[in-house]
């Protein structure tokens, strides 16, 4: 029991570290949301796209990360977008919540052969604290520490930098996210300060042969930290049924993975979603393989959408790669 107890710790620490002054990214983005990867997809598609996201993780585990967010981005001419996204998050008592606002601006490297390339900028504020208010006494600390006397909270400013190529049905995204260190008190010496992360994301549309309606994405999303050099990957897959109104649902799922250990997956699950008349819902489940897999019942994500003013460009550069960018 110690073992599990202590290894829970030392994960949970990993977690936040890794999402400090950072926007989590489990599985949102599969939710036909690429603007959760990166913001070079702001103003791509013909619509105001919104999208709020709720997800619980490791349920059945006391205090256990709990996040909310929402994204929305509009295209502001037939080159340029912009969006915002926020997003609240607790890991058992310490508290997140950030702001981004982004820009972007996409290009026609050749109309023939159907070449875009798109440039994105975030600027991002964030805060972070610890919710003193829960704390409790135990036999092992029969009084909390009286030097305790605030929230310890903290804000930071930071930005993400980014651009997106497309060649017909093929994506391939790149991101440097938190360019700029944290600054840290003194006292606090085992803090990261560097926050730095890349991210890539491609992947390929691909229509049926049988059926023009249908559509099969296979993707893959990398991320690595430049402070320890930890990385991993999603590999994901995606079907796509249209009707004639446009409208569709699809079925995919994803695994998730240390890239130094492709065989112990660290998350493995489905996820679903259906639109109607621009509403949007989907839902997505990961299984935790690991120790913690038998005091939990899995992560639960939860997808609303709606896309309201559609406006179509007169620039090729805003097309997106699948059909669901245009209902």
């Amino acid at each position: 029991m110690k073992k599990i107890t202590l290894y829970m710790i030392l994960l949970v620490m990993s977690f936040g570290y890794s999402q400090e002054f950072n926007l989590p990214v489990f599985t949102q983005y599969l939710a036909d949301n690429d603007f959760v990867i990166s913001p070079t997809y702001a103003g791509i598609g013909d619509n105001l796209k919104i999208k709020a996201n709720g997800l619980t993780q490791w349920v059945g585990i006391k205090n256990a990360p709990d996040n909310q967010s929402i994204y929305a981005d509009f295209r502001i001419s037939d080159r340029t977008g912009v969006g915002i996204s926020a997003y609240n998050d607790r890991n058992g008592n310490t508290l997140q919540k950030g702001v981004k606002f982004s820009f972007a601006h996409h290009l026609t490297l050749d109309y023939k052969s159907k070449q875009f390339l798109s440039f994105g900028l975030s600027y991002n504020i964030n805060s972070f604290r610890i919710d003193i208010e829960n704390f409790n006494t135990t036999y092992e600390t029969p009084i909390v520490d009286p030097s305790i006397t605030d929230d310890r909270s903290v804000s930071n400013n930071n930005f993400d930098f980014g651009f997106l190529y497309r060649w017909k049905a093929f994506y391939l995204s790149m991101n440097a996210n938190n360019v700029m260190q944290k600054e840290i008190d003194v006292e606090r010496v085992a803090e990261p300060n560097q926050l730095l992360n890349y991210q890539i994301y491609t992947g390929l549309v691909l229509k049926s042969n049988s059926n023009k309606d249908v559509e099969f994405e296979p993707s893959i999303f990398y991320q690595m930290f430049d402070s320890d050099k930890r990385s991993s990957t999603d590999v994901n897959f995606k079907y796509r049924k249209f009707n004639r109104k446009g409208d569709y649902y699809f079925l995919g799922g994803s695994y998730r993975f240390l890239n130094d250990q492709f065989f112990k997956p660290l998350n493995v699950g489905p996820i679903a979603g259906i639109t109607f008349d621009k509403l949007f819902f989907a839902y997505s489940y990961q299984l935790t393989i690991n120790d913690l897999s038998g005091f939990n019942s899995g992560t639960h994500m939860v997808t609303i959408g709606l896309d309201l003013l559609q406006n179509a460009s007169n620039c090729a550069c805003t097309k997106g790669t699948s059909q669901s960018y245009y209902r």
